[in-house]
């Protein structure tokens, strides 16, 4: 009898331990390694030159840490993650559509973490949970690149590409390149965004981007590359997003930026930590470094929408650049996607650039 009550108070002294070790860490994901060393991975949608520009600063700053990133548009990195959601390889996504995001978090991908500096974030701009699965860090938006030389050469002249609609001009056939929104983030804010200024629920969108579709001459899978190809001559219009469109301005190509005056789709880019068995502290201070002042001062060099309100400046905008952004349903965009991309394929995918 007094071993069997050994054995019952064994047993129970080891159900109180579980439950008071359970109890103190929530049931949350085990962590391991070091906050200020290690090596850990990174998926992102962020421009290559960008991504260098910004990884000098932390590296700067954790010279003990290895960042091993993985760039990709945001389509293929979505379709990455989505492929690996039982076996993730990333330790975190930084600067990837917020859209994208929301998809992923809906399939319990992302891991609740508050970086250091969170409550600088502006509501709208992050996730709406207690501890926050996704933190954005700057805005980008559609924009038109236009190449002043090939356009006057069908006639027309940049100041006459202000909408939507003025890329529907007859003289335009086969001059204009967009981004395909399956591969590119830019293409998926564009398509959604014109679905929700033509009314969500109706087929005035879907009726306008098969008129489009007439005058495109390529679908490409990257978000700056039509605005590239504007840049070198291969198209009159591309389709793309105000830092390519300026950067292409920059360096002396003979093209305008123009944002549409009926307002620009947009999405947020942003950051979050994969849930995986066990989460490498190293990611954590990389998610807490790029919401930092340091990481901020960065992005408003490029991006004059920032996600803690303090934008930065430049060329190329001449009035409040919050006020060009349309009023962009991001859940929408999210819960609609699958569909959307699959409709969008079905129709249009003829035109797109092999990958």
């Amino acid at each position: 009898m007094k071993k069997i009550t050994s054995i019952c108070l064994a047993i129970l002294m080891i159900a109180l331990v579980a439950i008071s070790f359970t109890a103190c860490s929530g049931g949350k994901t085990q962590t391991t390694g070091e906050k200020d060393k290690g090596e850990i991975i990174a998926y992102t949608a962020l421009e290559d030159d960008l991504t260098e520009e910004y990884l000098k600063v932390f590296n700067a700053q954790y010279p003990d840490i290895k960042v091993n990133i993985v760039r990709e548009s945001t389509g293929v990195i979505t379709a990455k993650l989505l492929a690996e959601k039982d076996n993730p390889q990333a330790d975190l996504i930084w600067g990837t559509a917020a859209s994208s995001l929301l998809v992923l978090d809906a399939n319990n991908m992302l891991e609740p973490y508050a970086p250091v500096g969170v409550d600088g974030i502006l509501q709208k701009f992050k996730s709406d949970k207690s501890v926050p699965t996704w933190v954005g860090i700057d805005v980008w938006e559609t924009a038109f690149t236009i190449n002043t030389v090939e356009i006057e050469k069908l006639g027309l002249k940049a100041s006459d590409i202000k909408s939507y609609a003025d890329l529907l001009r007859p003289e335009l056939k086969g001059h204009v390149v967009m981004s395909n929104p399956s591969s590119s983030g830019t293409g998926l804010l564009t398509v959604t965004g014109l679905l929700q200024l033509k009314g969500k629920g109706t087929n005035a969108g879907w009726d306008f981007l098969t008129q489009l579709h007439e005058n495109i001459a390529q679908y490409v899978h990257s978000g700056s590359k039509p605005a590239k190809m504007a840049g070198s001559g291969e198209c009159a219009v591309g389709v793309s997003f105000g830092y390519a469109g300026i950067k292409e301005v920059k360096k002396g190509n003979p093209v305008v930026v123009v944002f549409p005056s009926d307002g620009s789709g947009w999405d947020l880019e942003a950051n979050a930590l994969i849930k995986k068995g066990t989460i490498n502290l190293a990611a954590q201070t990389f998610l807490d470094w790029a919401i930092s002042d340091a990481a901020m001062n960065m992005y408003k060099d490029n991006y004059p929408i920032l996600a803690n309100g303090k934008g930065g400046k430049y060329d190329g905008f001449s009035n409040d650049p919050v006020d060009q952004l349309i009023d962009n349903d991001l859940a929408w965009v999210a819960s609609n996607r699958d569909s959307i991309l699959d409709k969008w394929t079905a129709k249009f995918d003829g035109k797109s650039a092999a990958e």
